[in-house]
């Protein structure tokens, strides 16, 4: 979870997108890399196959200055897609604050969202976390291809938990809604810190 440095003043969060391959995880990131300020930022590192999926996470430790007192990082990741990398996926995910679920709004991958989030679960039990008491946002990425699942089969799928959770319609290559996504996971992850 959250590691504090109260000698520099510092929070460090970590967030993860998950979800199932090729759904938008890396092009999240990539586009948060390229348009945050390069003061405000870290390399992006990014580990990919020839096949243009990420291998291992991408990592991206963004700053926010003057959190009571503090300076949050959030050090964002991604997990690969690919469920043959589960050993990866589940151990991006020790540690983890908050995360934003990446959901391929095709209705070609509506079996592939739910086994990934349901993977996710899975995968967050191995270390006793649950998604009851852990901050996570719903993307529900793709929204500008033809043959998308309307919002509400998405949440019918992937929203009906014990607490419904915030949900982003989202294009990532062109930015539509991603800094909105990830401010918002940002905001309660921060809540759930000052309410520790």
């Amino acid at each position: 979870m959250a590691s504090i440095n109260y000698a520099q003043r510092e929070i460090t969060c970590k967030i993860v997108y998950y979800g199932c391959a090729l759904s938008g995880k890396t092009t999240n990131l990539e586009y948060i890399h390229d348009h945050v300020p390069a003061t405000e930022k870290g390399g992006l590192v990014s580990l990919s196959t020839q096949g243009d999926r990420t291998l291992f996470f991408d990592f991206l430790p963004l700053e926010v200055q003057d959190v009571g007192g503090f300076t949050a990082k959030f050090q964002l990741y991604t997990v690969p897609g690919q469920v043959v990398y589960n050993a990866t996926r589940r151990l991006v995910l020790r540690g983890v604050d908050g995360l934003v679920f990446v959901a391929d709004s095709q209705w070609s991958q509506a079996k592939e969202n739910v086994e990934s989030f349901q993977n996710m679960i899975d995968n967050l039990s191995q270390y006793g976390y649950s998604l009851d008491s852990i901050p996570y946002v719903l993307q529900y990425n793709k929204r500008d291809l033809p043959s998308v699942a309307p919002p509400h089969y998405l949440d019918f799928t992937l929203n009906r938990r014990n607490r419904r959770v915030p949900v982003f319609e989202t294009v990532a290559p062109n930015g539509v809604a991603v800094f909105d996504c990830l401010n918002a996971v940002c905001r309660l992850v921060l809540a759930k810190l000052r309410a520790a």
